[in-house]
């Protein structure tokens, strides 16, 4: 029997709020276990919430960023359950009216094309503890820091057919979150995980297949290998003749595979009801312009731009676009140097983005600004130096700070771009190589390469490579 994967995603984006969702306890990381819950966030007796204005203005802004609908009003219940690492018993979320409505994304397919994939909604919400199950000999340790830290999540329409699509939106919703800067999108540290609903029916079929949750999916590696893995799992099962059970089920990256958590809750079972403490959130037409007004543009679109104005490739203009930072410099150098469009894109997504990544440092803090970097492309478009020279120059402004033509000047790295100086240097290299210009005389081209290796060799990387090729290529014509 043929069959088809039906696949939704539930992905919760941490908010960076300087503080958390109703309370204003801090929301940093890496801090020791229990030193940032505050009596708000464990609900003890006598506290009331209150609402982080900031992530409602984030969760407006992807809002708009995917073309749903902002409710005029929306509720915060409490969703009720019992586990350790959730203090007070319920969760505060969002259910019948969440913030952010229905919507839609298009992701780019790997066989080309693209596919719009609904999205359900958004809702806010704080997340629980964490549960701890290492070095506390056979017991589970509870850290409660993240109690009370604001997300966001996004709950998709059953639409995706495969686990590449799945990754697809998974990927687009983290590129927009982070450009948007509402959240780091820091997939290692939790800001940004996932949970799979994955079902398979007979190819053809119109009703959905039973659904298997898999829970806390943190890496775009993991959730394709975990739906695959499921895909094959109810497979199997059914072709055998016997039924999936509707269950939140775990995925194990050591062994690839799935296993069974709990069984699947539905909305009934938490028996959601109004929280009594929090009124409804109001938006109204004043905020909703004040925020499309701070609205950047967005990636897609400027994406678009970067190909219709620059002729770049849709590869190169989606790496400008992977965050503000990066394109806002791009735009700063290419302003000036235009023509120079696909040559500023290898330096910013090439040279620089290694050495930020190496030192681990952020686009806005680069020790070459855009200013900089745009005199050191002005100088390899002018020919004063070559492409190979400029990778000394970068380094040096880089540790130096001194702008490209101070170091140029300095140490002398001018190109060479006369003529007559460089029909010198052939004369001289073709002269004492005799042997090999026989062999490339007879038909071995590849020892063109020696000539020119011989001649930059001499000007120490200095000789303009396009004028040298031109030359050699006159001198040793074949007969």
């Amino acid at each position: 029997m043929n069959w088809e994967v039906v696949i939704g995603l539930e992905i919760h984006v941490q908010l960076n709020t300087q503080s958390k969702i109703f309370s204003s306890a801090t929301t940093a990381y890496g801090a020791d276990a229990n030193t940032q819950a505050c009596a708000v966030d464990l609900g003890l007796p006598g506290v009331l919430p209150v609402l982080n204005k900031m992530a409602v203005r984030k969760a407006v802004q992807f809002g708009i960023a995917v073309n749903a609908e902002i409710a005029a009003e929306s509720v915060f219940s409490r969703k009720n359950y019992f586990y350790p690492d959730l203090p007070k018993g319920y969760q505060i979320s969002q259910f019948e009216l969440p913030i952010v409505g229905k919507g839609e994304l298009s992701i780019d397919l790997e066989e080309g094309g693209s596919k719009v994939i609904g999205i359900t909604r958004a809702h806010l919400e704080e997340d629980a503890g964490k549960s701890l199950h290492e070095d506390f000999a056979g017991m589970t340790g509870i850290d409660l820091n993240r109690s009370g830290t604001p997300l966001l999540e996004i709950v998709s329409e059953p639409e995706m057919s495969s686990a590449k699509e799945a990754v697809a939106y998974m990927r687009k919703i983290h590129s927009i979150v982070r450009y948007l800067e509402i959240s780091d999108g820091n997939m290692q540290e939790g800001s940004f995980r996932c949970d799979a609903n994955v079902s398979v029916r007979p190819v053809g079929e119109a009703a959905l297949g039973t659904r298997t949750e898999i829970k806390n999916l943190n890496s775009f590696r993991f959730i394709e290998r975990a739906i695959n893995h499921e895909v094959e799992r109810q497979i199997e099962v059914i072709e055998a003749g016997g039924r999936i059970v509707q269950e939140t089920r775990l995925y194990d990256a050591d062994d690839d595979s799935t296993r069974p958590m709990r069984s699947k809750e539905e909305a009934n079972d938490y028996r959601y009801f109004p929280d009594p403490d929090l009124l409804p959130v109001a938006i109204d037409e004043a905020l909703l312009a004040e925020v499309r007004a701070e609205m950047p543009e967005m990636p897609y679109v400027r994406a678009q731009r970067y190909q219709d104005s620059y002729g770049l490739t849709l590869e190169d203009a989606q790496q400008l676009t992977t965050s503000q930072a990066i394109a806002a410099y791009f735009d700063a150098v290419v302003k000036v140097v235009p023509k120079s469009a696909k040559l500023i894109t290898n330096w910013v997504c090439g040279d620089l983005a290694a050495k930020l990544k190496q030192e681990n440092l952020s686009m806005a803090q680069s020790l070459v600004n855009a200013e900089a970097m745009t005199q050191l492309i002005q100088r390899i478009a002018d020919g004063t130096i070559s492409g190979k020279i400029a990778k000394d120059v970068f380094q040096a402004m880089w540790t130096s700070k001194a702008s490209a033509d101070d170091i140029i000047q300095q140490q002398g790295l001018q190109q060479i771009s006369d003529v007559g100086e460089l029909e010198a240097l052939v004369a001289q290299v073709v002269e004492d190589n005799p042997k090999q210009v026989e062999q490339y005389l007879s038909g071995k081209d590849k020892v063109f390469g020696f000539f020119v290796g011989k001649l930059m060799q001499m000007t120490k990387g200095k000789a303009n490579p396009q004028q040298v090729t031109d030359l050699l290529k006159a001198k040793l014509v074949r007969d």
